[in-house]
């Protein structure tokens, strides 16, 4: 296994308890991959991902080991999972449970969209029964195999599953705050909502309905559990040990790894570095994929942790989301003409909030992310660094956060390449409709048998939950691969 991250670390809790003999290679000095952290004057960060949902994942991962998730890595569910906040000053809270949320909507003054509400979730929730068993957690070999569940595929055709995202929703709200508030997740695909079809809702789902949790301790706690639990079942986890090679044999063949000066003999490798750099890297003579040739990539996105002197006002929530006036032609110059937004969209996270231990007594950590794009666009960082700092800065104090400044680090477009990031986007391919299921580039290296691959490059796609369940698929490949072999 080339990588300690989530989708590493899921694929080996299959494995071993498949029976195989599983050896990681991390060159961190610690687990996580992008869900890492850093430390700096008494603060801690979350670096990577900020919002957990679908823990039943993380709960069938363990299982496997026969460890209870919930003992090992407790969460808390976020009551609001969000608060949304408008430039006209009004909010709207996404709350946990369907009648409180009904109560919000209502008590925001719409009546007509509160009656209109679970009718939205019962749509969310078919969508979501109709995809997820037989169109994400599934391999594809072909585009032929879309059609191995066609009473599901003709499910999501009533459910106008292929129809745009942006009008499915606006259909059933007539409060375009409502709109915003149940299609910005198509972000989180690279896509503008207007762009998106709506089986992307499925995310929506997970965020909003099935709920946004928060690890005790902050999010880094969850591959630290996961490694942890790993090592007591045995799996060889090795830091600080960056693999230069894979290792072939005469018949081309996967033989193993070289790493850190050492030659690991293995009968596969699952690599879960981002998938055009672990072409360059590890298998540099070979051309990658023909998808990647012509690859659409996600936005990007600058990140400021902040280590502050004080507390948010009341009311603030562990995530908030600042909506811009100008939505539709905020996308268009992000995603089309790759430009930075004049009135960008934001999200804070105030993980101190629930974990204040993450901060000294009397401060805050804040995590604040801008959408910008990759470097696709004619932006250089080395200027625009500072400008987009300063932004975020006065962002902050204008929106009731606390701005005494003790530590911070920003994270931009060329920060995320250096860290192997294709085209300076944590947020790897968008899903295109060319670029999802069989669509998107595969888990499995036919040219050597033995090799492949898991993270947010490949199927299912991006997010935490996609990350996961492509660990379990890359896992399912070695199955297949290696037979009744331990």
């Amino acid at each position: 296994m080339i990588g300690a991250g989530l989708a590493g670390l899921s694929a080996a809790s299959q494995l071993v308890a498949d029976g195989h003999r599983v050896s990681i290679f991390e060159r961190g000095a610690e687990p996580g991959g992008r869900n890492g952290t850093l430390a700096s004057s008494g603060f801690t960060f979350d670096t990577g991902p900020t919002v957990f949902t679908m823990p039943h994942l993380l709960d069938r991962a363990f299982a496997r080991l026969g460890r209870d998730r919930q003992a090992e890595l407790p969460m808390t569910r976020l009551d609001p999972a969000y608060r949304a906040v408008y430039r006209d000053g009004s909010q709207l809270l996404v709350r946990a449970h369907l009648a409180d949320q009904v109560a919000e909507i209502r008590n925001r003054g719409l009546a007509r969209d509160a009656a209109a509400y679970p009718g939205f979730v019962d749509w969310l929730e078919k969508l979501y029964e109709s995809e997820m068993p037989h169109f994400i957690e599934r391999n594809f070999d072909s585009v032929l195999d879309l059609m191995a569940s066609p009473g599901a595929a003709a499910k999501l055709v009533r459910l106008g599953g292929f129809g745009s995202l942006e009008k499915a929703v606006s259909s059933r709200f007539a409060d375009s705050r409502l709109v915003r508030l149940f299609t910005f997740q198509a972000m989180y695909a690279g896509l503008a909502p207007s762009d998106a079809l709506a089986i992307y809702a499925v995310i929506t789902y997970m965020d909003c309905i099935s709920g946004v949790w928060f690890p005790d301790g902050g999010m880094h706690a969850v591959p630290k559990a996961f490694a942890r639990v790993l090592g007591d079942a045995g799996v060889d986890l090795r830091y600080g040990t960056p693999v230069s090679e894979i290792l072939r044999d005469s018949r081309g063949r996967v033989a193993g790894v070289s790493a850190g000066g050492e030659q690991v003999m293995a009968d596969a490798v699952v690599v879960t570095l981002d998938l055009p750099t672990a072409y360059t890297e590890l298998l540099p003579d070979l051309r990658p994929p023909r998808v990647l040739d012509r690859a659409a990539y996600s936005p990007s996105a600058v990140v400021w942790h902040v280590g502050v002197r004080g507390k948010p006002k009341a009311g603030v929530a562990h995530h908030n989301i600042h909506f811009a006036d100008a939505w539709a032609e905020s996308f268009d110059q992000l995603i089309k003409r790759k430009e930075l937004m004049t009135d960008p969209s934001r999200l804070v996270t105030v993980p101190s909030l629930d974990a204040p231990e993450m901060a000294p007594d009397g401060h805050s950590v804040l995590y604040v992310l801008e959408p910008v794009p990759h470097l696709g666009a004619d932006i250089d960082w080395t200027t625009e660094r500072g400008p987009a700092r300063d932004r975020l800065h006065r962002f902050l104090s204008a929106n009731g956060y606390p701005d005494d400044i003790v530590t911070e680090r920003l994270v931009t477009p060329a920060d995320w390449a250096a860290q192997g990031m294709a085209m300076g986007t944590p947020f790897s391919l968008a899903h295109t409709f060319g670029q999802t299921g069989p669509f998107r580039p595969g888990n499995v290296e036919p040219r050597v048998p033995g090799v492949f691959f898991a993270g947010s490059g490949t199927t299912p796609g991006v997010g935490v939950p996609m990350v996961l369940i492509s660990g379990e698929l890359a896992a399912s490949r070695v199955r297949d691969y290696l037979g009744g072999r331990r």
